[in-house]
């Protein structure tokens, strides 16, 4: 398998609430990433609790937009998740969508299933599209956000993290983010977590990621990038549920419309990009091996 030429896959993560009914850029991305109307897409609903539902909602949406193969992965087990017959779908896809519901659930159904391992397989050796909105767009990083309350300032002990499906590394995801208000919480993460980066995006937006080349903000609001790594902090003096210190945090804000790339083999990226980007995009541009 290590044999096999490396493909650019892409990562499509979405804060929720997409337009499927109107102009869907965001899905419209997806789609044409995946092959257009050529695409072959599964839609995996193992988040949700009323799967139908869901995968209704993405039928139509995709369907209007011209992709006639388009099927519907209901993952309802981890038997479901180990079978070759949802593993040859995942093979033969050239995209892969993750609907929203609980990340948790998403996890528990298909964390470390074969079925796992064909999305990665999918993403790095093969080029890919894998998508996923609300909860399947906090799943996609190695680190993923399980539990947390929305605090008016960050709050010791008020998060959790979970494992991932690890499409991402040394980052966490949270969605919804600038309408249902989670600064704060995104804080409390980086503030007990400060290897990892925090990124929040809003509501019908989307961080787009080319394996290997850049990164690229669709939709109608922004990502959001919390960065501790540098920090001074008390947090790990005080107690659970108190404020903690937090001196030199650095914030990215990328509007839609935002589009950064690699710079090139021996050239100054300082002329490219701003260098408090660089590492970000190194890293989550990253050709991560299958492990």
């Amino acid at each position: 398998m290590s044999d096999q030429p490396h493909k650019n896959g892409h990562l499509v993560i979405i804060g929720g609430h997409e337009d499927r009914k109107r102009e869907m850029e965001i899905l419209t991305r997806f789609v044409d990433l995946s092959g257009g109307e050529d695409a072959n897409i599964v839609v995996i609903t193992a988040a949700s609790t009323v799967a139908d539902e869901m995968w209704s909602m993405y039928d139509e949406a995709f369907g209007s937009l011209g992709v006639e193969r388009r099927s519907h992965l209901e993952v309802t087990s981890r038997q479901d998740a180990n079978s070759e017959d949802f593993v040859r779908r995942v093979d033969q896809a050239t995209g892969i969508f993750m609907t929203g519901g609980d990340q948790k659930r998403l996890l528990a159904l298909i964390g470390g299933s074969a079925l796992d391992a064909a999305m990665h397989v999918a993403l790095k050796l093969r080029g890919a599209t894998i998508g996923g909105t609300s909860a399947g767009a906090s799943a996609m990083s190695g680190h993923m956000l399980a539990t947390g309350r929305v605090e008016l300032h960050p709050e010791k002990g008020s998060v959790s993290l979970g494992a991932g499906l690890g499409f991402l590394h040394r980052v966490v995801v949270d969605q919804h983010f600038s309408e249902r208000q989670r600064l704060s919480r995104l804080l409390s993460v980086v503030a007990q977590n400060p290897y990892l980066q925090g990124i929040g995006i809003d509501e019908d937006t989307a961080l787009v990621v080319d394996i290997g080349s850049g990164i690229e903000v669709l939709g109608q609001g922004a990502v959001t990038i919390v960065d501790g790594r540098t920090m001074i902090t008390n947090v790990a003096d005080i107690k659970d549920r108190d404020t903690p210190e937090l001196i030199d945090v650095r914030l990215h804000l990328l509007p839609a419309g935002s589009s950064y790339r690699l710079p090139a083999s021996g050239s100054d990226p300082s002329k490219s990009l701003p260098l408090p980007l660089l590492d970000f995009l190194e890293n989550v541009t990253k050709r991560n091996p299958l492990s």
